[in-house]
C-alpha cells in the first residue's frame, strides 16, 4: 500500500474510502497473487499471468486514455493525462515481460479464456465511457491504486526473466488525493466514484480468478 499523507479522514473521506476499498478488495488480497510472488512460484504460472495481464492491460487506448477522451469532469483532465502517460510506460514494460516470458503456456479451456477476456475489455470500455460524473474517474483511480499489487507480480516476473525493473511514474499520491476530494464534491459524484472503483476492482478479481483457474487446469493435465 502507498504511504499515507497528512490528509485526514475528516478532510478527505473520499480518498480514504477509495484506499480502503482497494486494501480490502484489491489484487493484493487475492490468493493467486500471493502464489505468483512466492519464492517457489511456478514458472509457467508466472508466464501465463504475464500474458493474461498483457491481453487485458497491454493495449492502447487504456482505461485512462479512454476516460480522458470521454471526460465528463474537466478538472480531472491533467491528472488523467498523467495517469495515461504512466500506463503507456506500463504497457511497454508489459510488452517486454511478455516477450521475455516466452509462449503462453498451453492450457485447457481456451474458449472460456477468450470469452472472459472479451468480457474484461467490454467492461473496461463501458466504465471509461460512463456519462455519470465520477464513475470513470473512480475506475481509473482504483486501477492506479491496485496496480501496485499487480506491479509486485510484474516485478517478480522481471526478476525471474532477467529484466530490469522499470520505474513507476504515476502522479504523486498527494496530488491524487487532493483531486479526489475535488471530484467527489457532491453526494452523487462521490457515490459514482465509489461505484466505478468497485466495478474496476471486480474486474481485477475476475482477472485473477481466470489466472487461478488456468493454473488449476494445467495442474490437472
Amino acid at each position: 500500500m502507498p504511504p499515507r499523507f497528512a490528509i485526514s479522514d475528516q478532510t478527505n473521506p473520499a480518498w480514504e474510502a477509495m484506499r480502503d476499498r482497494v486494501a480490502v478488495d484489491g489484487s493484493a488480497t487475492h490468493p493467486m497473487v500471493a502464489r505468483l510472488i512466492a519464492p517457489n512460484g511456478i514458472h509457467r504460472d508466472m508466464a501465463d499471468a504475464i500474458h493474461i495481464l498483457g491481453m487485458v492491460h497491454g493495449h492502447h487506448p487504456g482505461l485512462a486514455d479512454e476516460t480522458l477522451t470521454h471526460n465528463v469532469q474537466p478538472a480531472a483532465a491533467a491528472w488523467l493525462a498523467g495517469v495515461g502517460a504512466a500506463f503507456a510506460d506500463e504497457r511497454a514494460y508489459l510488452a517486454a515481460l511478455v516477450s521475455a516470458a516466452g509462449p503462453i503456456p498451453s492450457t485447457p479451456g481456451q474458449a472460456e479464456t477468450e470469452a472472459a477476456l472479451a468480457g474484461q475489455h467490454h467492461a473496461l470500455h463501458m466504465l471509461a465511457g460512463s456519462a455519470r460524473a465520477g464513475c470513470a474517474a473512480g475506475a481509473v483511480l482504483a486501477q492506479m491504486l491496485d496496480w501496485r499489487a499487480i506491479r509486485a507480480v510484474l516485478d517478480h516476473g522481471a526478476a525471474r526473466f532477467g529484466l530490469a525493473i522499470a520505474p513507476l511514474s504515476f502522479p504523486h499520491p498527494h496530488e491524487t488525493a487532493l483531486l479526489v476530494g475535488q471530484l467527489a464534491d457532491t453526494l452523487g459524484s462521490d457515490r459514482a466514484m465509489r461505484f466505478g472503483a468497485d466495478q474496476l476492482l471486480a474486474q481485477h478479481r475476475g482477472l485473477w480468478n481466470l489466472v487461478e483457474a488456468r493454473a488449476s487446469a494445467r495442474d490437472h493435465l
